[in-house]
């Protein structure tokens, strides 16, 4: 005997299947929503990464524009000679300083402290530095709010007298701004080339040359931006350390007397670092 479905129970099925519908379509709209969310707050980001890229580089090329960079062969005082005259000390020393016109680089910023170069990459900038290590993580040059941020001296960096350790950092924009290009540091064929084991760094009252001794990547930490040492054996194990962690094709000589220079980049997004450490090898008086 056949079974017919009462209207009663005809009617609640409808309105199950109708409820089903409803509770599909409702999680279909969220999906598209929360898609959509993603695209809008994707090309929210990449717009705004490339507006402050834009604005890095439109500061850049202004201050190429209107201040003066000029190599200076004029002899210096050498820093801490070694007796061999075969090493590698004697070759970097004959590199001309680099002067700078610092006084329209204050009149835009007054934080401005120095100037460095690395070469074969697209370091050549001023560096600022104020009472902290965060305000020139978001602020450029011209002390406008930028994610970009500028390149800056570690605000324990005495630059009338240095330290053991003066740092700058700076990011590393993929675009090649800032300190983006200081990853070529880590190639076979920057490496490969003798001449690019010098860093010249300027200020209001001095032009000194570096020279290269550690080329590395670490995760992050604070040991290797120490700024001063309590004593020598402190300083010499910190020398050490650094020197073993070198991944490039040198071997110079570092003394506890020796003044550090150190340029620090993120290497990635999980705290990377790409780090190099110079020492002072010769110096000058800006005139």
């Amino acid at each position: 005997m056949k079974k017919y479905m009462t209207v009663e129970k005809y009617i609640q099925l409808r309105s199950m299947d109708k409820e089903k519908d409803n509770s599909r379509k409702k999680v279909k709209k969220i999906v598209i929503f929360l898609f959509m969310s993603i695209i809008l707050f994707s090309l929210y980001t990449i717009f705004n990464w490339l507006s402050d890229n834009s604005k890095i580089q439109q500061i850049k090329r202004e201050i190429d524009k209107n201040i003066e960079v000029e190599r200076n062969y004029h002899y210096g005082e050498l820093v801490n000679p070694p007796k061999d005259k075969n090493s590698n000390y004697y070759y970097y020393v004959s590199f001309p300083f680099y002067k700078v016109s610092f006084s329209i680089l204050t009149s835009k910023n007054k934080d401005t402290v120095g100037f460095v170069r690395v070469r074969n990459t697209n370091i050549h900038y001023p560096v600022v530095q104020t009472i902290d290590n965060q305000y020139y993580l978001n602020h450029d040059f011209n002390r406008k709010e930028n994610k970009a941020g500028w390149i800056f001296f570690d605000y324990r960096s005495n630059l009338k007298k240095l330290g053991d350790n003066t740092v700058i950092y700076g990011h590393a924009r993929l675009d090649g701004s800032l300190f983006g290009s200081l990853k070529n540091v880590l190639t076979s064929s920057w490496q490969k080339n003798r001449d690019n084991y010098v860093i010249f760094l300027s200020t209001s009252k001095e032009n000194m040359v570096f020279q290269i001794f550690s080329i590395y990547t670490i995760e992050s930490e604070g040991y290797y931006i120490t700024p001063n040492f309590d004593n020598p054996v402190k300083k010499q194990l910190w020398l050490d350390t650094m020197k073993k962690r070198n991944i490039a094709p040198i071997d110079t000589e570092v003394h506890t007397s020796d003044k550090i220079l150190t340029l620090s980049t993120c290497k990635d997004n999980q705290g990377g670092r790409v780090v190099v450490h110079a020492k002072l090898i010769k110096r000058q008086k800006a005139v």
